[in-house]
């Protein structure tokens, strides 16, 4: 402090004894880049400019306009530029890399044009100014015009080109920059095969990279995190771990980004304990470690830890990015938390990201999810700019609601604005005519996809169109596209089969799907309960207690199913005659009182629908009971006298006698209900359903 003080007591003098020479401004300037002192800097520079000092040479005006350039004062440095009476080399090198920095690439390509001389430093500072700002492929065009020029490049250059190479992922580019570099003995600089190594492993070749790392002299942590991150894109997740094992025994430390790649290395083998205690060992957590934990939460099926983790994150008064923002409301998608998705929402308008492409699309598809496609519509509506993926949110998000005519016509206004659709988005389309009952207009779509659009049927747009025949009685034509399809029929189209064999009571196809079924997926509970089901239906009793033996024999494990409810931002779980509610016996009393009503007005629970060989009193307590009804009833006690939808999720699909229950119940007392079971939503409106019963 006394240093500063003492100079700008000097400066005061100076400006009290009025003009100066350059033996007098020569030690201040020096001062003041030695202490970075802008501010006594411009007191100096304004009282050359007041006594119109005009030294014999560039020293002074360099040492000032390096010191701005160093601090980023951008507008300080090319103040001064433009007024220094004579300029140098090092004056438009000096202001050249202030702006690629600063990435301002516009300013930097116009100033390197309108430079009187250059020389090698100058295109250095432009190709790494533009390598930087992800301008590679001229960064790269740059370099080949320094060569034609005669200027020798750097081992600073070729660390800038194979940046840009890696950025490109253009292996040819980045070998024939390696073979420069080995003709020039220019590779025992560290930086350099440090690039080598990322260049190598983001282009996919690993096991050079690798080569590269082992013979690497001097490593630092950046050479670690190049094969490390390496190792983690190309799908190897063990060898990451083990080479960040590795690195703590050679006594490096890990800075942020090898903690975030260690992070999602766990994450994608699945050891989520072992993450979170990577994550608890990190004692300055920032911006990246958060995101990368809440990331791989959700990956891993975790999204209620992912929402609680950013709710530590925010307490902790870390700023969210918009990759932060649009994964956590994935999670809320995903479970159909819509409080915690609007609190999300109003988060991300707070920090200025909610127009973020991702965000956005994130914020389409969370309300299309939580069944608000209006507001989902609104989100899509106001978007500064959308892409395929924010298209493919909306139309999906339509025909998982009911509104199918709606996604099909924006689809074809995805046409009109010449975007061209991808696999997802056919899906949906083909889900659409599915839901619809549309066969024809569902077989012009399918054909559209290899003969207009130059795209491959997936396994998931045959799986589509096997539902569409079968559900609109072609079920020969069913077969014989899953017996002539160019792919080999996986577990999605033997189990879409089986689906629709079920629905249409057909038994023999239904068994030889279930049959591939269990070939496939031994231990998947789904198709044994499915044909267990469908032989259940015909009185086949015996063939039901043959199918859950070789459940027992193979120790297949029946999943739970369940329904839970949000009130108030707090979830209740339930499963099918649940007595573990706190408030269970209300519950029960306020569903008994929902039945007689709804006997009263004719409807009598199905109990054919229970697919079990007892009593008929025993049937009607089962079906009477399950997980969604229970979740409906506590949903009127809490909100008794709310006209907003009641929004229940299910993780199986809804059973026939629970939808009729719906139904009625909708029309009953009133009020919207809006069911999310596995297949799609459910919009129960005054006794009528958005699936036209088609579940």
């Amino acid at each position: 402090m006394k240093v500063r003080q003492r100079l700008r007591q000097a400066i005061d003098s100076l400006y009290a004894g009025g003009q100066a020479t350059a033996e007098a401004y020569t030690p201040l300037v020096l001062e003041c880049v030695r202490v970075n002192d802008v501010g006594q800097a411009k007191r100096l520079q304004s009282h050359m400019d007041l006594h119109y000092f005009i030294p014999n040479d560039t020293f002074l005006h360099n040492r000032l306009l390096h010191m701005y350039a160093r601090l980023g004062k951008i507008s300080d440095a090319r103040n001064l530029f433009d007024r220094m009476p004579q300029r140098d080399i090092i004056s438009w090198n000096t202001i050249l890399s202030v702006y690629a920095k600063s990435g301002s690439v516009e300013n930097l390509r116009a100033l390197f044009y309108k430079m009187p001389f250059r020389d090698s430093v100058s295109y250095n500072t432009l190709i790494a100014g533009l390598a930087g700002s992800g301008f590679s492929s001229q960064a790269l065009e740059v370099f080949l015009r320094m060569n034609r020029e005669g200027f020798e490049p750097t081992e600073y250059t070729h660390v800038s080109l194979l940046n840009a190479c890696s950025r490109l992922l253009d292996l040819r580019k980045g070998k024939q920059i390696h073979g420069r570099i080995c003709v020039g003995f220019l590779g025992r600089n560290v930086f350099v095969w440090n690039a080598l190594t990322d260049m190598y492993a983001k282009c996919g070749e690993i096991d050079k990279a690798r080569w590269l790392f082992d013979r690497t002299d001097n490593k630092n942590v950046v050479s670690w995190n190049s094969l490390i991150a390496g190792y983690l894109k190309n799908g190897q997740p063990k060898k990451c771990i083990d080479l960040f094992q590795e690195m703590q025994l050679g006594g490096f430390k890990p800075d942020d980004v090898t903690v975030s790649n260690v992070l999602g290395a766990y994450f994608q083998s699945g050891l989520v304990d072992e993450a979170i205690e990577v994550f608890h060992l990190i004692k300055n957590k920032d911006k990246v470690s958060w995101t990368t934990m809440i990331v791989g939460y959700v990956q891993n099926g975790k999204e209620e830890d992912a929402l609680n983790l950013f709710a530590k994150m925010l307490a902790e008064g870390v700023k969210p990015d918009s990759f932060t923002i649009s994964s956590v409301i994935s999670s809320c998608a995903k479970l159909a938390y819509l409080c915690n998705g609007q609190v999300v929402h109003g988060k991300a308008i707070l920090l200025g990201v909610d127009n973020d492409l991702l965000v956005s699309s994130a914020l389409v598809d969370m309300y299309c999810k939580c069944g608000i496609t209006k507001d989902a519509w609104i989100v899509f509506d106001m978007m500064p700019s959308r892409n395929v993926v924010s298209w493919n949110a909306m139309i999906r998000g339509y025909a998982q609601n009911g509104q199918d005519l709606e996604a099909l016509a924006l689809y074809e206004k995805l046409l009109q604005q010449k975007l061209k659709p991808d696999s997802i988005t056919f899906v949906a389309v083909l889900s659409s005519c599915n839901h619809a009952g549309l066969i024809e207009e569902g077989r012009i779509y399918f054909d559209s996809i290899s003969k207009r659009h130059a795209l491959v049927p997936t396994l998931d747009h045959y799986a589509c169109m096997i539902n569409l025949l079968g559900r609109s009685g072609c079920m020969t034509e069913a077969i014989d596209l899953v017996n002539n399809m160019p792919h080999e029929p996986n577990s999605l189209i033997w189990s879409t089969l089986l689906s629709v064999c079920a629905i249409k009571g057909d038994t023999e196809n239904g068994e030889m799907a279930a049959k591939r079924l269990f070939e496939l997926e031994p231990l998947n509970a789904g198709p044994y309960i499915m044909l267990s089901n469908m032989y259940a239906t015909c009185g086949r009793w015996e063939d039901v207690a043959s199918v859950r033996s070789l459940m027992k024999s193979k120790n297949v494990k029946k999943f739970a199913a369940y329904s839970w409810i949000e009130i108030d931002n707090e979830v209740h779980k339930f499963v099918a005659e649940d007595a573990t509610h706190p408030q269970t016996e209300i519950i029960y009393e306020e569903l008994g009182r929902l039945i007689k009503k709804l006997q009263e007005a004719g409807f009598m629970p199905d109990t054919k629908l229970v697919l079990h060989n007892v009593e008929e009193e025993e049937k009607f307590a089962s079906i009477c009971y399950h997980s969604e009804k229970l979740a409906l009833a506590y949903g009127l006690i809490k909100k008794p006298h709310a006209t907003a939808p009641i929004r229940i999720m299910k993780n199986i699909r809804v059973c026939g006698d629970c939808h009729m229950f719906m139904k009625l119940v909708s029309k009953v007392i009133g009020r919207p209900i809006i069911l999310r079971d596995s297949n799609r939503f459910h919009h129960f409106v005054g006794g009528s359903c958005s699936c036209k019963d088609y579940w």
